[in-house]
């Protein structure tokens, strides 16, 4: 195509796209998007089993492209059939390309929270829950207004809330290892997060519930067969066909998990009287309210958390004990200073903060985006402009594209300082809450509404584990979505911060 005909439909597209899209690149070539989907059924079938099976994830995106030396092509994502009726995507794995994902003029959210296919409503009450809802529809605007209030209510509760799980959290730690050479964080941590998660939003401990002392372990019983067509149980070779057909080509009835979830919904809708109150302001219906309120706890923070807080430690027991040594000089001059763990206190925890960044830049917990054009778009790449059709579906993997080379220095290397200073302007390219970090949650945007909660999380989360310890040893293996990590030894402080006199 020559270089006129190509600044033509440039600019034809342009006249055809919203006032306030970003001006197109002119100096980029308009080429068609490479890749392709394979023969009907067939094709997705094969994309599959290279996804689980023979590429795996990062393998799957590497190998297209390397293929196609393109960071924008064509492919069919997984779960594919009978689960997904159309697994035919774009990919995006790049910086340049990826936010447009979170523009709400030209991409449409509507049921494509998990992607290609969407969990049976059955798994909550029947209900179209936020995560599901595109911004356009009326409901969006209250459920998520709703979830922001609630939050902004619960502010002064977070950090003490926090410390107590995590005191809880730290004894079990401490106790299990003193009888053991090892132990699976996981468990420990996942027992205390959901702990935390429903004291904040119920006020009581889940073990004061129907839920009892297993209440995180009903929430994962629920979880589970919704995400289930994302996952690979890293089976053996002759079970992967048994596997494949069990939780990828047919969805899991929400009718097996339904009595756990009738038990979730009592512990809610006793529990959380206070902020389920708060929901008639929006215009919203208790039962309604409560069935949104667990999905935002259950799923999107619990389910997180189970990822995140893994994820922090296994990154920052590689590192070693030369950054544990700088973290523990920061937190506690900083904790002395300020005289407690407060807002003010961490805020000013510059390495703290960058550390937890660089996780969530590095491994985000939320790995995939997806998104349907709402009109004939174009989307362009560092190299290349590329045109897509109005209704296909956008697909961008962001462990990729937070780890662009052409953004990030050393992007595979896990880098503590690297939003210290000045560099902080590159949280922008950070983009693990359905956003960039440098902007905001809104009713208008499908930004998670607990950003800000999360990041703190993780801070608090370190900021009581180097009060306590001055170093530790771990090793990490890959776990479902995310990592197992095994602690291997505690150093505990030399001069062990109770902070009493700070409390």
């Amino acid at each position: 195509m020559s270089s006129l005909s190509s600044y033509s439909i440039l600019h034809d597209l342009e006249d055809q796209l919203p006032s306030n899209y970003e001006k197109i690149r002119e100096d980029l070539p308009l080429k068609e998007i490479p890749g392709g989907y394979g023969l009907p059924f067939i094709g997705a079938v094969k994309d599959r089993w290279d996804f689980y099976y023979n590429q795996g994830r990062d393998g799957f995106f590497q190998a297209r492209m390397t293929q196609y030396k393109s960071t924008v092509f064509r492919a069919n994502m997984p779960p594919g059939p009978f689960m997904a009726k159309n697994p035919k995507v774009v990919v995006l794995l790049d910086a340049a390309s990826f936010p447009i994902l979170f523009d709400m003029t030209k991409v449409e959210k509507k049921n494509v929270f998990d992607g290609t296919y969407m969990p049976s409503t059955g798994f909550t009450g029947g209900y179209r829950v936020l995560s599901f809802l595109d911004p356009s529809e009326p409901k969006h605007k209250a459920l998520k207004g709703y979830f922001l209030s609630v939050l902004t209510s619960k502010h002064d509760n977070f950090i003490p809330v926090l410390r107590k799980s995590l005191t809880e959290l730290f004894n079990t730690l401490d106790s299990a290892l003193s009888s053991k050479k090892e132990v699976n964080f996981n468990p420990i941590s996942d027992t205390y997060s959901f702990e935390y998660v429903f004291n904040l939003f119920c006020g009581k401990s889940p073990k004061d519930t129907v839920l009892g002392s297993q209440g995180n372990t009903t929430v994962d019983t629920w979880l589970v067969p919704q995400v289930a067509p994302l996952i690979t149980l890293g089976v053996p070779k002759f079970l992967r066909l048994v596997e494949d057909l069990l939780i990828h080509t047919f969805p899991i009835p929400a009718l097996l998990v339904k009595s756990k979830y009738t038990k979730i919904y009592q512990a809610f809708s006793s529990s959380a009287t206070a902020v389920l109150d708060q929901a008639k302001t929006f215009g919203l219906e208790k039962e309604e309210a409560c069935h949104n309120l667990i999905f935002l706890t259950c799923f999107n923070t619990y389910g997180g958390m189970k990822v995140l807080f893994p994820s922090l430690f296994k990154w920052i027991g590689q590192a070693g004990p030369t950054l544990h040594a700088q973290l523990v000089h920061e937190i506690r001059s900083i904790v002395k200073q300020e005289g407690g763990v407060t807002f003010a206190a961490i805020e000013k925890m510059a390495l703290t903060k960058s550390v937890v960044y660089e996780v969530l830049r590095i491994e985000p917990p939320v790995p995939f985006q997806y998104g349907h054009a709402k009109e004939d778009l174009v989307i362009q790449s560092h190299d290349a402009s590329f045109k897509v059709k109005k209704g296909e579906m956008i697909f961008g993997y962001q462990p990729f594209a937070t780890k662009d080379p052409k953004v990030f220095d050393n992007p595979e290397k896990f880098v503590a300082y690297r939003f210290m200073g000045k560099a902080e302007e590159n949280l922008k390219y950070v983009f693990w809450s359905n956003g960039r970090e440098t902007e905001d949650p809104s009713v208008d945007n499908k930004q998670c509404p607990g950003r800000d909660l999360v990041v703190l999380m993780a801070r608090v989360l370190l900021v009581e584990f180097f009060l306590r310890y001055d170093t530790f040893t771990c090793v990490d293996e890959p776990f479902l979505v995310g990592t197992r990590v095994i602690f291997k030894s505690l150093t505990k402080a030399s001069k062990f911060y109770q902070l009493k006199s700070f409390d």
